[in-house]
């Protein structure tokens, strides 16, 4: 069997972070690297594949299929960021030895034919206010599998299976150190390094286009939608207003990713199918110089 610790803790350069609910405040960064492996690979799905974060935006893609890293979007006309080849490189690596990781579950499991998936999230995060945070965990079919606690440090197990992934992974206890040394050191230098490189793609400003539509149920009611989309940064501000008077909502605003590196928002509002009141959506936006009103006109 493949000896898994040295090749895992050997790559951490790879690794990276999500936002936790709640943060400090103060600005926000932070490098977030997410991988998924499947035992049944289909099309459109590949056997492993890596996305990597810089804050809210994906920057590169890596999969088993095309074993290319690969920039994103904007950070595709960024130069020297990173050398692609060799990342190439260390993502296969790392493809290698997280299906391996995988099929050691299924096999502890005796599960060798199902259908599976392998998670993995990792990283690190700092607020300008001095505050920082990391974290390293995985997960298995969408379930808590194992993480890391740098405090102690030790990786904790969340799943019967883990006890024996918890013995190979701290077969040696360098291994553990250098996660730790990963979490708390060399993840916060690699986010600053990007950062240096992206100043332009995260701190743009893109102003939200707006327009409403209309839904009528018959004999019952008519439903307004406000939908603001292709703007950037995430935080925005939706809704209605009839004669300057704010009107309650059907819903909260929905704020969701594009998938071109921008959002999409909308606002729900309830009227009687016979209402003809002028109602407003107002926007207000970082990138818009004022708030925006668009109004109502049936068709």
């Amino acid at each position: 069997m493949i000896t898994m610790v040295p090749v895992l803790l050997s790559l951490p350069l790879l690794l990276g972070t999500a936002v936790p609910p709640e943060t400090p405040a103060g600005a926000h960064h932070a490098l977030t690297f997410l991988y998924t492996g499947v035992s049944r690979p289909s099309k459109g799905f590949p056997r492993f594949q890596a996305l990597a974060f810089l804050n809210d935006q994906a920057f590169f893609h890596y999969d088993s299929e095309s074993q290319q890293a690969q920039p994103l979007g904007l950070w595709s006309q960024v130069r020297g960021m990173e050398d692609w080849k060799e990342e190439s490189r260390l993502q296969k690596a790392r493809e290698e030895i997280f299906l391996v990781t995988l099929r050691d579950i299924m096999d502890y499991y005796q599960d060798s034919e199902g259908s599976h998936t392998f998670q993995g999230r990792f990283g690190c995060e700092f607020w300008s206010n001095g505050s920082s945070g990391a974290f390293w965990s995985y997960a298995y079919d969408g379930e808590d599998f194992i993480r890391f606690n740098k405090d102690i440090p030790a990786w904790i197990p969340l799943d019967i299976a883990a006890q024996e992934t918890k013995k190979k992974w701290e077969a040696e206890k360098v291994y553990v150190q250098r996660a730790k040394a990963y979490l708390e050191e060399e993840c916060p230098g690699i986010l600053r390094r990007y950062l240096n490189y992206s100043r332009t793609q995260l701190d743009r400003q893109d102003p939200p286009s707006v327009r409403i539509t209309s839904h009528v149920v018959p004999g019952r009611h008519r439903t307004l939608k406000c939908l603001a989309y292709d703007f950037y940064p995430q935080g925005i501000s939706l809704h209605w207003n009839q004669a300057r008077v704010a009107q309650e909502s059907e819903s909260e605003s929905v704020i969701l990713p594009s998938g071109n590196g921008t959002y999409q928002a909308w606002v729900l509002m309830r009227i009687d199918p016979q209402d003809r009141g002028h109602h407003k959506c107002s926007v207000q936006h970082p990138a818009l110089p004022q708030p925006l009103t668009v109004q109502w006109h049936e068709r």
